[in-house]
């Protein structure tokens, strides 16, 4: 973890009332204010992973086009928004950051990671999902995404990726085909 920018080292006041006594709890895990006794838990943020193939077998990895990591290469995804579905996010995110459709998504795996943006962690779950969408051949980077590429899986290297947890996820992939 990323200790400067954990939220314990970057939280200095209460968000409800803006007192200076919001102390860290619970061996790091929440916040509670001895003035107004909000509590406040650091909990992972949801997001998805697809993986995406070709007819070759070569799986879909986009560049990223913004900060954090910009022009790493990642799996196409995103963030969870507030009550939506981890399915529906796969649909919408596809959508967004390429122009294509989802046409079948089934649950692989999951990671926890964490997300430095503005100086800040943001822990997530990353979801992952092998995914089919209606024209692979459409693709249209957008969104956050500079670039596609196709690389098989078991090419792809640990340094080339934005994060742990994409590199995992792709692991994972290669071994449950064996």
């Amino acid at each position: 973890m990323t200790s400067e920018t954990h939220p314990r080292n970057v939280i200095g006041y209460c968000p409800r009332c803006g007192s200076k006594d919001f102390k860290t709890t619970n061996e790091g895990q929440s916040f509670n204010c001895e003035e107004c006794r909000f509590d406040y838990y650091i909990n992972n943020s949801a997001a998805v992973a697809c993986l995406i193939f070709n007819e070759k077998g070569e799986l879909l990895l986009t560049r990223r086009a913004i900060n954090p990591a910009k022009g790493m290469l990642d799996l196409p995804g995103g963030f969870v928004n507030q009550m939506e579905r981890a399915e529906d996010a796969v649909i919408r995110e596809i959508r967004e950051e390429l122009g294509v459709n989802i046409t079948k998504s089934e649950y692989l795996v999951s990671f926890p990671n964490e997300y430095v943006y503005s100086g800040f962690s943001v822990f997530t779950v990353d979801l992952a999902f092998i995914c089919t969408v209606d024209n692979i051949a459409e693709l249209v980077p957008d969104d956050d995404v500079s670039a596609v590429e196709f690389k098989f899986p078991e090419k792809i290297q640990k340094e080339e990726l934005c994060s742990e947890s994409m590199f995992k996820i792709i692991k994972y992939y290669i071994n449950i085909r064996k």
